[in-house]
């Protein structure tokens, strides 16, 4: 669409990080694009399938490959070559941690949803806050929709197994088939299972107005720029058919490609005496023997409780209170656990 402001969505919101004015506009094919905020676009096809689809990323400010892709998404959508059928809410979570190309100014941002954003005035706070009500602005505005958020991250760490999904915390809803199949097709062959509630964004999401969410680790963090596009073709195809083909769904899922694993012990940091018993370099889930301490923090000490355990996100920078590594083992979906 020539001379749109949304060519330049991504870059007008990192020029006002903090606050941008709505404003409309109307893209060839019929949809209804609104911005609400720097970061928060709508769009409303003209005649919606039956999904309501939250895409987001950037919510830490470093993880620069899904912003990139989200951006050529959108450039598609509006220039033409990708058409809009579906309703779409997309977010670039924090601009102004983008501009300064670091993971958060003052506090996580993933740490701040389902209300932990109360009891604070930090600018990440308010973001968090904002973008809750973002989202249930969108989901609210119809009912009997299938709702779907998939918020796009990129780890500190490189990994084992380049690209894997957390799947929130159901309260024992069965895991969905059609999810697993989703997160397979676009090249997503590790899960990793939430055993309790959470302040993520994804977990916001799933709890509040029962979407299927995930937060997605689409490889590790780079600069802008640094990227190769090819990494992510999968997840870029299957998002694309997504808001492209009402009905559109992804070959069945094949278990015995699926690696899942189960939380088994969660390291808080409980003071500025936290350490990691192990390597800065050492990728996500990486398996430690049984026995092997993981982490000290004064007199307490972390250990391998099971026969073995791999380590995820271990992060001894993060703040007191909280989580500096999860200790995850293998398992096996029963088909009770499944729909």
């Amino acid at each position: 669409m020539k001379g749109s402001r949304l060519d330049e969505f991504l870059e007008l919101s990192r020029q006002y990080p903090w606050h941008l004015a709505p404003f409309t506009e109307l893209l060839a094919d019929g949809t209804r694009a609104e911005v609400w905020d720097t970061g928060v676009l709508c769009l409303e096809a003209a005649s919606p399938g039956a999904r309501d689809i939250v895409i987001s990323c950037g919510i830490h400010g470093n993880e620069t490959a899904p912003i990139e892709l989200c951006e050529r998404l959108l450039q598609q959508l509006v220039s033409g070559s990708l058409k809009c059928r579906q309703r779409l809410l997309l977010i670039f979570g924090n601009p102004a941690a983008m501009n300064a190309g670091v993971r958060e100014l003052e506090e996580n941002l993933n740490r701040l949803f389902s209300g932990a954003h109360a009891g604070g005035q930090s600018r990440e706070r308010q973001r968090a806050a904002a973008l809750e009500g973002y989202v249930s602005r969108f989901f609210e505005a119809r009912a009997g929709t299938e709702r779907l958020h998939y918020d796009l991250h990129t780890a500190i760490r490189p990994s084992l197994h380049e690209k894997f999904a957390v799947y929130p915390f159901t309260h024992g809803a069965p895991y969905r088939r059609s999810q697993l199949a989703f997160l397979q097709a676009a090249g997503v062959n590790t899960v990793l299972l939430s055993q309790g509630p959470t302040s993520t964004f994804s977990y916001f999401s799933a709890h509040e107005f029962g979407a299927h969410a995930f937060t997605l680790e689409l490889g590790k963090v780079r600069p802008f720029g640094e990227n190769d596009p090819a990494r992510v073709k999968a997840m870029t195809d299957c998002l694309a058919a997504l808001v492209s083909t009402p009905g559109w769904q992804p070959p069945a899922v094949d278990l015995s490609r699926m690696r899942v694993f189960d939380v088994s012990q969660e390291i808080i940091k409980q003071s500025s005496h936290f350490r990691l018993n192990f390597s800065k370099d050492v990728p996500n889930f990486t398996p430690f023997e049984p026995g092997a301490l993981l982490a000290t923090d004064g007199e307490r000490h972390w250990c391998v409780q099971s026969s073995e355990e791999a380590v995820v996100f271990p992060n001894a920078g993060v703040a007191v209170g909280q989580r500096a590594a999860l200790m995850v083992t293998p398992v096996r979906l029963s088909e009770t656990q499944l729909i």
